[in-house]
């Protein structure tokens, strides 16, 4: 037991409380300032990819991961959102979707049109990768994360890829808001991959409410 101020103290404001919680800051970085935290950003990966109970999903790991990275990052438009406090809470990062369509190559079945419209119109922006620490707002975060970037690029509509054998995952991200659309295989790839939306505005929400069923999903990544 932890004794309290004795006779003749004056209790200071916070004593026998728990600390507030340090606010949240969003930051945005171009590719010469990732590569100054590619350490941080590797050992976040590997934090919020641990293992869950039950989870037989074999996920990449810390080098394929920074592989990733900077494969992403040699793409045209490349950005990314960190989510800072005490440290590194979380991030997102991807780049803009080309209007010709090609990232959506090894789709099954015909293409949603709201999806197609946005894509064809130049406001889809590809996640690579999003990760939030786990804590009490994680969801609340990611959705500020999600949207920075969305709007930092004047994109309606997120989009990203995930291995449909990646149970965890996928359900974050439909916690987070995004809508799953269908199945995307790549050519000569061995991998079946869920492809999922994020809108970023209402008005474009309300165009995709029907998504889920017109494609017959069940349910982060990049192509």
């Amino acid at each position: 037991m932890t004794a309290g101020p004795g006779w003749g103290e004056v209790r200071k404001p916070g004593d026998g409380e728990p600390p507030a919680a340090a606010p949240v800051r969003l930051r945005r970085l171009n590719r010469w300032l990732v590569k100054d935290v590619l350490g941080d950003l590797a050992d976040l990966y590997v934090d919020c990819r641990a293992a869950v109970p039950g989870d037989t999903y074999r996920r990449p790991g810390r080098r394929d991961f920074l592989n990733r990275v900077a494969a992403d990052m040699r793409r045209p438009g490349f950005a990314m959102v960190i989510a800072e406090s005490d440290g590194l809470m979380g991030c997102a990062f991807g780049f803009p979707v080309r209007s010709d369509g090609s990232w959506w190559l090894g789709f099954d079945g015909a293409l949603p049109r709201s999806v197609g419209y946005v894509t064809v119109s130049g406001r889809a922006f590809a996640f690579g990768d999003i990760l939030i620490r786990p804590h009490p707002q994680d969801g609340r975060l990611a959705r500020r994360v999600q949207e920075r970037l969305l709007a930092d690029h004047q994109a309606l509509l997120g989009a990203t890829l995930v291995d449909g054998a990646d149970h965890p995952a996928l359900a974050a991200l439909h916690s987070w808001g995004w809508r799953d659309v269908g199945e995307l295989r790549r050519p000569l790839g061995t991998t079946t991959f869920r492809a999922l939306v994020f809108p970023a505005e209402e008005r474009t929400a309300s165009r995709l409410e029907g998504l889920v069923t017109m494609s017959g999903g069940g349910g982060p990544g990049g192509p």
